[in-house]
């Protein structure tokens, strides 16, 4: 497979020059403007941030990139999937919410919000994954996969189970729906807890399997009968049903990886992934640490893997930020040095895995030849 191309531009501006022009220019630079947009539905896959974080990427970008898709005809919508996990995005109302308060709406990004696995996190399309090894058939929200275009707009940070978050990550477990991303993080069945669990039977309703019951008003689930799908746990808004196990961070970074595959097999993708506010941890958290490295510029490719590994590459020559947790880290007398921004910010991560298996199933290539802007 021969090389990919990545534009790449830094964060220096000249007195009068916007950021906000950088990112367009890079783009346009970049191809984006070759995708026939005309009358097609465009979404721009990106991520909220939780109520409480501020290193998310500002709705000004979003707004460059909705405008460039209107200059083409296109129809842009901003889009995420609700989360797994309890906080202030597991349904629709919150995730619209949150997404508002942190200032994404219509004015300041130029287009509308629609969350992708629909209200409870259940929409969804199941979507065979083309040289998948693991996952047969990814599930992922309904209005992703009805979009003609997906453009990604991500925030490229440190990550606590995958290393790092870049395009990968945000269409890969961004865009799978609430039983995707079990379905990515366990290969476990549910468990139920019962002091939470209201007896409401809306969890039994949801179930494809019929292995809930209800016993003293509580819901049981039958493990021999659970296909462990996920779907009872977008059903509860009580938070009473969640993962029994969790998969190791080399399984999860592959299956990541094949839930990318599907999301941007047979249709054209572009992604962008902005090396800012470096945070060790997801925006998923709701807080941001200090940047564990600079603010390194804006990447921009065709190619998923290209584009991360560019990132990847440019985060290891840079110089780590005193204060902050890989700084600290690297100064601890007993600290085990491993020469790797991402292992000496938390050892206990796997990120060569997403690359390497993204590689193998052909989603994209770790070769590529970088083209600066200035």
């Amino acid at each position: 497979m021969e090389k990919s191309k990545v534009y790449f531009t830094d964060f220096r501006v000249k007195v009068g020059t916007s950021l906000l022009n950088k990112l367009k220019n890079l783009c346009i630079k970049a191809g984006i403007k070759n995708i026939d947009m005309k009358g097609k539905f465009v979404a721009i896959k990106m991520h909220f941030g939780e109520l409480g974080n501020l290193a998310f990427i500002r709705p000004q970008y979003v707004k460059v990139i909705s405008d460039i898709v209107k200059e083409q005809g296109g129809y842009p919508f901003i889009t995420d999937c609700n989360t797994l996990y309890p906080g202030s995005r597991k349904h629709a109302l919150e995730h619209m919410d949150c997404a508002n308060f942190n200032g994404f709406n219509t004015t300041t990004t130029g287009c509308q919000i629609i969350i992708g696995d629909g209200l409870r996190g259940t929409d969804e399309t199941e979507v065979p994954v083309k040289n998948g090894e693991i996952i047969e058939k990814a599930k992922i929200g309904r209005a992703i996969m009805d979009a003609d275009i997906v453009i990604s707009l991500a925030h490229f940070k440190g990550h606590e189970m995958t290393g790092f978050g870049g395009a990968i990550k945000n269409l890969g477990m961004g865009c799978g729906s609430r039983a995707g991303k079990m379905d990515q993080h366990s290969s476990g069945k549910v468990v139920v807890n019962e002091e939470l669990c209201r007896g409401c039977r809306r969890c039994a309703k949801e179930c494809g399997s019929g292995a809930i019951t209800y016993v003293n008003k509580k819901a049981h689930i039958d493990k021999d009968i659970c296909k462990g799908c996920g779907r009872c746990i977008g059903a509860c808004a009580f938070d009473a049903i969640s993962n029994e196990q969790w998969d190791a961070g080399d399984i999860l970074d592959r299956k990541m990886a094949e839930y990318a595959q599907a999301v941007c097999q047979d249709r054209p993708c572009f992604h962008i992934n902005m090396a800012m506010d470096i945070s060790p941890n997801c925006d998923c958290h709701g807080e941001n640490d200090a940047p564990i490295l600079p603010n390194i510029g804006m990447f921009a490719s065709f190619d998923p893997v290209a584009v991360d590994q560019a990132c990847v590459d440019a985060c290891q020559k840079s110089t780590p930020m005193t204060n902050s947790q890989l700084g600290e880290n690297l100064a601890k007398s007993d600290w085990k040095h491993y020469h790797d921004h991402f292992m000496d910010n938390n050892p206990n991560v796997h990120w060569k895995e997403t690359l390497e298996h993204a590689e193998k199933i052909g989603l994209g290539t770790r070769e590529y030849e970088l083209v600066t802007m200035n």
